[in-house]
């Protein structure tokens, strides 16, 4: 895997995936920034929501439940000194569809956390990682 960062300007910075995707990367303005993209470290955050999202509903599609949406809510604290990485982080599933089981989503959520999210795997390293689910049915959600 491959990626590439260029610097724009001041604290704008486009972040180039080996995939051929960009995206724009920025500080806040008492940063010297313009407040043009997400932060590098709601990257990391967003990077583990998506890698855990894929491992839960490819989980429960393989294992055929009717799976119609999934929402990931992450909250996250930092240290207060440099580095400042992710102490806690806790995520939080939304998951629609009738009739969906929740001993498959339990066991979704829990494949995800411990063996294939390798996002989460690597950030609870640092970080306590948390997790919660809920289920709504497919007709609530749409």
């Amino acid at each position: 895997m491959k990626a590439r960062v260029k610097w724009v300007e001041q604290v704008t910075f486009l972040g180039e995936a080996g995939s051929g995707h960009a995206v724009v990367m920025d500080g806040p303005p008492a940063s010297g920034g313009r407040n043009l993209g997400v932060r590098p470290m709601e990257m990391l955050l967003l990077g583990m929501g998506g890698c855990t999202a894929f491992d839960v509903i490819h989980i429960l599609k393989k294992a055929r439940q009717p799976v119609t949406d999934c929402v990931v809510e992450l909250s996250a604290e930092r240290a207060d000194t440099e580095p400042k990485v992710f102490t806690r982080i806790h995520v939080h599933f939304i998951l629609s569809g009738d009739g969906l089981a929740e001993k498959q989503v339990a066991r979704a959520v829990e494949l995800s956390a411990e063996k294939y999210c390798s996002a989460s795997i690597m950030l609870g390293k640092t970080a306590e990682i948390s997790h919660d689910y809920e289920i709504t049915a497919a007709s609530v959600a749409e």
